[in-house]
């Protein structure tokens, strides 16, 4: 058999069963079935409702999460904040609360071509840089 979509199924056993009850002088002997096909059709109906009232109460649990979950990071960040505050941004006592240290880049020392850095002299002033 072919999928077909629920509501289509649903009409169709709605107009099979009330055809049937209808005619159920004409069929006797199809007294029992068409009785069990009317009880799944309620069935049917009543598994529906509930599917539907289970897929808005999954709205509004997601809903509730993603407000909780926005507020849970806010208070997460001031507290981040506040151990920083504590501890300075650059110890590494960051690190036990899961939080990345400042740790800045080392300085790239020149090194002359005899291989060894150069010693500015303490009267030099400092290269200007280009801005």
């Amino acid at each position: 058999m072919p999928y077909q979509r629920y509501a289509v199924i649903l009409h169709k056993l709605e107009l099979r069963v009330n055809a049937l009850a209808a005619n159920i002088e004409e069929l006797p002997h199809l007294r029992e079935p068409v009785a069990r096909l009317s009880e799944m059709l309620n069935a049917l109906r009543s598994l529906m409702v509930e599917q539907a009232r289970l897929a808005a109460e999954r709205q509004d649990i997601s809903k509730q999460i993603a407000e909780l979950s926005n507020q849970a990071q806010k208070l997460m960040t001031f507290l981040d904040t506040g151990v920083k505050q504590h501890y300075g941004n650059r110890s590494e006592r960051l690190t036990a609360y899961g939080l990345q240290p400042f740790r800045s880049k080392p300085r790239v020392r020149k090194i002359g071509p005899d291989g060894k850095p150069f010693e500015r002299k303490a009267d030099e002033e400092p290269p200007e840089t280009q801005e």
